[in-house]
């Protein structure tokens, strides 16, 4: 069995930080704590500045949640209360404020956005000067200036106070560089895409890159009102682009959730082609190219055992880590990868970006249905996938797994049965209060008959 929880963080969990927006930690007065502390550290990184200005800068971005522009005003004023400048982008992809942030080369990079969760939630997370995710021990450092107040008589006044300003260029920016992942000469005209923005952070960029590349598009879910984002649409409904694909004929549905950093795929038939189905297409693609370095393809422990086989298939390896597109990330650039993900739909490419990018993830894969005229129903069967039972239940608390006792027999008894022929997989989610529970073996009904008893037995002691 593997389990995954760190009770012990008070704001950071694996994506930032993440809650109902206007209740902790995710307030207005947390906001400019974390703003003060963000700025404080972040002068002490000593990242190559724009000027010969000591003075730090910092980018926020946000989704179209309506309580971004409480929680950006907010940073904003704790950023500028420690002496930092601002830098306001509006409302754009995840992986496009991680590109202003070093494109801009500003020292760090803050998102609003609490993903593909609804729009009462709202999160806030952190880009370094280089565009990838903070490491653990910066986040520690600013969770404890935020609650010691180490830094509380850090007061600048006059013209030490720092300035904000907002740049009109960033969607542009971003569309030139998410365009520059696909290779020059090669067009979209002639393949007709279905396209779900989630009204999220992506419904403007992703359908300028795509009709910019000569794509005819059939939209829905682009019209952002700050309540309605991932509201029964997005990749966490992937039925929904299953939909829309089915209705107007397209050749091929992109999916985003609600800060684009995610992407699901639909094939010609409406069937949805997920996160580990397009690492194969890549992976496999790139092994052919001899572009797959190290031949190593970087995934969670909740992608599909099927991945491994089809890799290996090809004369390449699955290196696996736990859940968390930052811990992918991790391992990417420890070791040099360039090709990782998740089955929800998070996708590295490091070859063009430092974080999971949903457009730049979407091109790779209209790349090699156009290079091999193959309809993405004819790629996905790459893979063959074990079956899989997976269950999401909402939790009052979070305690250790182990200390569940009536839950650990359960799952005991399941890899007793399943024999090295199968495994189970229980963990607290990072960002939302739900556990998460994955079986895999040959038998989808025996599976899902243990996944059934386990989910009951959580269910009664932890169950909402």
């Amino acid at each position: 069995m593997t389990t995954q929880s760190d009770p012990s963080r008070k704001l950071f969990g694996t994506d930032g930080i993440r809650g109902i927006a206007n209740l902790e930690p995710v307030t207005a007065e947390t906001a400019l704590r974390l703003g003060r502390a963000a700025a404080h550290v972040f002068s002490q990184q000593g990242a190559p500045r724009a000027s010969n200005s000591s003075r730090p800068t910092i980018v926020i971005g946000k989704d179209t949640r309506v309580s971004g522009y409480m929680l950006e005003n907010a940073l904003a004023a704790g950023v500028m209360s420690l002496g930092a400048n601002v830098i306001f982008i509006g409302p754009l992809p995840t992986p496009g404020v991680a590109y202003i942030t070093r494109s801009l080369r500003a020292d760090a990079g803050i998102v609003l956005s609490a993903s593909h969760n609804p729009y009462e939630d709202n999160g806030i997370k952190f880009f370094r000067h280089d565009g990838y995710k903070l490491d653990d021990a910066v986040e520690r450092r600013i969770e404890h200036l935020v609650f010691s107040g180490e830094i509380e008589a850090i007061r600048p006044t006059a013209g030490e106070i720092g300035r904000a300003k907002r740049i009109d260029d960033a969607l542009g920016r971003y569309v030139e560089f998410a365009k520059a992942s696909f290779p020059k000469g090669m067009t979209l005209e002639g393949m007709h895409i279905a396209l779900d923005c989630a009204n999220g952070a992506a419904y403007k960029s992703t359908p300028c890159v795509l009709r910019e590349l000569g794509a005819t598009l059939t939209m829905e879910h682009h019209s952002p009102d700050g309540r309605n984002i991932n509201a029964n649409c997005g990749s966490t409904h992937p039925e929904e682009i299953s939909r829309i694909l089915k209705k107007c004929g397209a050749t091929v549905g992109i999916s985003h959730d609600g800060d684009a950093d995610r992407v699901l795929l639909c094939d010609e038939t409406g069937t949805v082609v997920d996160g580990d189905e397009i690492l194969a297409i890549a992976a496999i693609d790139a092994m052919k190219r001899g572009a797959l370095s190290r031949n190593t393809l970087v995934a969670t422990v909740m992608s599909n055992f099927g991945l491994d086989e089809a890799l290996r298939t090809h004369g390449a390896r699955v290196l696996r880590t736990a859940v968390g597109d930052r811990y992918v990330i991790e391992a990417m650039v420890r070791d040099n990868y360039n090709i990782g993900g998740e089955q929800s739909g998070h996708m590295i490419f490091r070859d063009f970006g430092t974080t999971g990018d949903g457009l730049v993830a979407a091109l790779q894969i209209l790349r090699i249905v156009v290079e091999t005229g193959k309809p993405l129903s004819e790629l996905k069967a790459c893979l063959s996938k074990y079956p899989q039972a997976q269950r999401n239940l909402r939790v009052s608390r979070k305690p250790h797994i182990k200390d569940l006792s009536t839950v650990v027999r359960l799952v005991e008894a399941a890899e007793k049965e399943l024999e090295g022929m199968g495994r189970v997989l229980l963990r607290y989610s990072g960002t939302e209060p739900k556990v998460r529970l994955l079986i895999e073996g040959r038998d989808f009904d025996h599976i899902n008959a243990h996944a059934d008893r386990i989910a009951e037995a959580l269910q009664k002691e932890i169950g909402v």
